[in-house]
């Protein structure tokens, strides 16, 4: 799947980012995120249960660790920006029967994948996991205790993604008493004009005050998400907000950028395109950004992702370790992904699976004792093989001839002529340089990986990256 943690770092020495203007305008396309490759585009019906169950015996005969994830998809407040599969109610009394559900999915699918396998990597997304009563959350985790290997040792990665607005005198400790150990915290801006706009009222000082109270509990890391490119922001109003999340200083921030498609998103219907930046105007907001996160001392870990150097993050990625799923950047690249609830996505050496969309269909499917998958796709060697590379751009910033070789007993150049042979502009261009015995993505491509990565997609050389946002 990934990289061992023997593997080969390349980007040890790698000078800082290099904005280049003329650069980000001829590269700046449309192109897949690579939380997956094969991308989730290519999943498709004809792969069923009986391919996932092939799947799941693999896995279990090799054996390992494990991550679990779960969807939680309830929010009592509609954001505007938001793409996410989501279930806006106020009404708690839905989350417990949707717990059951799950628990219900999870038995199944612990005894396909080895219900003895240690689970060191969990992660609670959504919607608003901590939508879930405390009485709730301590069921659905007890129930996983019976069903899984849960871990309590420190080297464990147990995240949940909060909604400080949905937090409770007792949420974070029960949190903290269930075994997680990391959070994230949703924030966008802390602008109140942009917030009003937005539909997400959420004062600094509420977003301050759960940070600290996490803090004080013990959670050893804590991520803050912003997005840039909101209605009424601007370059001005975002270098304020960022000064004052860098005052708060998290061990993690995700800088996303919003994409505005009011056809695909109804949510979006509510937000004014006038009122939102203009594409120089993003740009200039995140090109201060990455400046201003750079000067107050965090890495660069690609894309949107920023990490102070003592985070698990950057030390993974300076020892060639890190590794990227559905989930994003994470240091745990040995793990088979086991999914759970509406729309999750399972990952597997040689298969990706994904649950119903829609929560009725995924629902009947549980109640019926039956695995809720709706489609998926097999991995070919050459997928693991194109995989295996598009990680390492994407995640060390440089690829590792020998590493290949070993890797896959493979010449990497025989493997990819035609690819080194694309590569060539960019390699002119100054995003990539060959160093011979390697490929090491320069300062000014790391903006770009996307564009990079790219070239050994396999399945866009045909073009059709039309399906994808913005590369920035």
């Amino acid at each position: 799947m990934a990289p061992d943690s023997a593997a080969v770092a390349v980007s040890n020495e790698l000078p800082d980012f290099l904005w280049d203007d003329a650069l980000i305008r001829r590269y700046d396309l449309s192109g897949p995120r690579y939380t997956s490759y094969p991308t989730a585009v290519e999943f498709t019906p004809k792969f069923g249960i009986e391919d996932m169950v092939k799947a799941a015996g693999r896995s279990r005969a090799k054996g390992g660790a494990i991550s679990l994830y779960t969807h939680l998809p309830f929010c009592a407040h509609l954001c505007y920006y938001c793409a996410c599969n989501k279930v806006i109610t106020k009404k708690r009394d839905k989350a417990m029967p949707y717990v059951e559900r799950l628990l219900k999915e999870a038995a199944m699918q612990a005894k396909m994948f080895g219900a003895d396998r240690p689970v060191s990597q969990l992660h609670w997304g959504g919607g608003t996991p901590t939508f879930l009563p405390t009485d709730v959350m301590r069921h659905l985790m007890a129930g996983y205790g019976e069903l899984f290997n849960l871990q309590t040792s420190d080297e464990r990665d147990y995240s949940v993604e909060i909604d400080p607005r949905e937090v409770d005198h007792d949420t974070l400790s029960t949190l903290w008493e269930l075994g997680f150990n990391r959070i994230s915290l949703g924030v966008q801006d802390v602008n109140p004009a942009v917030q009003k706009a937005v539909n997400r009222v959420q004062p600094q000082d509420m977003t301050e005050a759960v940070l600290n109270e996490a803090r004080r509990i013990g959670f050893r890391s804590i991520n803050l998400d912003l997005i840039y490119g909101l209605p009424h922001q601007t370059p001005e109003s975002f270098a304020e907000t960022l000064d004052a999340v860098i005052d708060m200083s998290p061990d993690r921030l995700s800088v996303f950028s919003y994409a505005h498609l009011p056809d695909r998103f109804y949510p979006q219907t509510r937000i004014q395109a006038d009122t939102l930046p203009s594409p120089q105007q993003k740009l200039t907001i995140l090109h201060n950004t990455i400046n201003r996160l750079l000067e107050a001392g965090y890495d660069y870990i690609g894309m949107d992702h920023f990490a102070k150097p003592d985070d698990s993050l950057s030390v993974a990625q300076r020892e060639g370790r890190l590794h990227r799923n559905f989930q994003g950047y994470t240091t745990h690249s040995d793990c088979d992904l086991v999914s759970l609830g509406v729309s999750a996505i399972g990952q597997t050496d040689d298969a990706y699976f994904q649950n119903h969309h829609d929560l009725s269909a995924w629902e009947s499917a549980v109640d019926a004792g039956q695995l809720a998958i709706t489609r998926g796709v097999g991995l070919s060697r050459d997928d693991r093989i194109r995989r295996w590379v598009i990680g390492q751009l994407i995640c060390q910033f440089g690829l590792d001839r020998s590493q290949f070789s070993a890797q896959w007993n493979e010449d990497f150049d025989r493997y990819f002529a035609d690819e080194l042979s694309r590569l060539q502009p960019m390699m002119e261009d100054g995003l990539v340089a060959d160093l011979g015995t390697a490929l090491r993505v320069q300062p000014a491509g790391r903006l770009l990986i996307r564009a990079i990565c790219q070239i050994f997609d396999l399945y866009r050389k045909e073009g059709a990256s039309q399906r994808f946002s913005r590369i920035i």
